[in-house]
């Protein structure tokens, strides 16, 4: 199965459709009067769906289990053919595409059944995904931007040379992977002024993001939140309760991290922790999401 580990979870939906089509107008006929010999045959197929929506993990393979929170089936009933509709929500970290699909062709499958007694000629088609919310695909928009980031790792074991960086590299490349370009990468050492005449320099450069890794703990050289919250015009706690949040999660020690947010003028001034994981665990929970933050400073509206 996909490694889903390092997502984040959201709302997500999908409505899939699958068609029925029958040979004979009676068969219809059949389905509205309730005379067809297996009994109700929109609600039977109905619950099969509902069943079928909370199996689709059994079922298929490398679908995750996921938590099914709802589900709705209905129909469209034309002269010679049944239209399903199956729509599906959760709240988890991966879609319900599948879920959807799997349960409209149930439905379609359980309508064939009950039908097959009074229509020999019964045809099953277009068993499709018709709309999906909640993925990367609604935050394409917010990825069609020429951003420029400043990277910088705070720390004075990297800075003497007596350790290479690994966390600062991989925020640069997370910010690459969404398209934000990064012609600034610089290691200093853990000193506030530093960190304040870097800071002014790329916002005066006008850098959309600067970010910081490392500094953000509790020992006597971690000065990076002190050194930013000094200087930033306005925090943006969501952020920070966000990454603390996804870290948790995954560590308990997560708790402890002081990450800082917060804008000066219309940079993003963001101070990550310093080890791999929590920096790469940081970027994981507010990527690419936070970039809505510039569409809005330019005046786009909330979905």
């Amino acid at each position: 199965m996909v490694n889903i580990t390092n997502k984040s979870t959201t709302l997500r939906k999908a409505i899939a459709q699958a068609i029925v089509k029958v040979s004979l107008p009676g068969t219809i006929q059949a389905i509205h009067n309730h005379t067809v010999p297996k009994g109700n045959v929109l609600e039977c197929a109905r619950v099969a769906g509902l069943f079928a929506a909370k199996r689709t993990a059994d079922m298929i393979p490398d679908c995750h289990p996921l938590p099914v929170e709802f589900t709705a089936i209905s129909y469209e009933v034309g002269v010679m053919e049944v239209t399903v509709f199956v729509e599906i929500h959760t709240i988890y970290k991966t879609g319900v595409e599948v879920e959807a699909m799997h349960a409209a062709s149930v439905v379609a499958l359980t309508i064939y059944d009950m039908l097959k007694p009074i229509d020999k000629k019964i045809s099953i088609e277009q068993i499709k995904l018709v709309e999906k919310k909640g993925g990367k695909s609604d935050r394409k928009k917010d990825l069609d931007q020429s951003l420029r980031a400043a990277v910088i790792v705070c720390s004075d074991s990297i800075s003497a040379g007596k350790k290479g960086d690994r966390a600062g590299m991989v925020v640069k490349e997370k910010l690459e992977k969404v398209g934000v370009h990064v012609p600034v990468y610089r290691i200093i050492p853990d000193e506030k002024d530093q960190i304040r005449q870097l800071c002014a320099q790329f916002v005066g450069e006008k850098m959309d993001l600067v970010i910081f890794t490392g500094g953000t703990g509790l020992s006597p050289r971690d000065v990076t939140p002190e050194a930013l919250e000094g200087i930033l015009e306005r925090r943006i706690p969501g952020i920070e309760e966000a990454i603390r949040n996804y870290g948790q999660q995954r560590t308990p020690y997560s708790m402890l991290s002081r990450s800082v947010a917060g804008l000066i003028g219309d940079t993003l001034v963001l101070g990550l922790p310093g080890s791999t994981n929590g920096a790469s665990e940081s970027m994981d929970a507010v990527f690419p999401a936070l970039l809505h933050i510039f569409k809005v400073m330019e005046g786009a509206r909330h979905d």
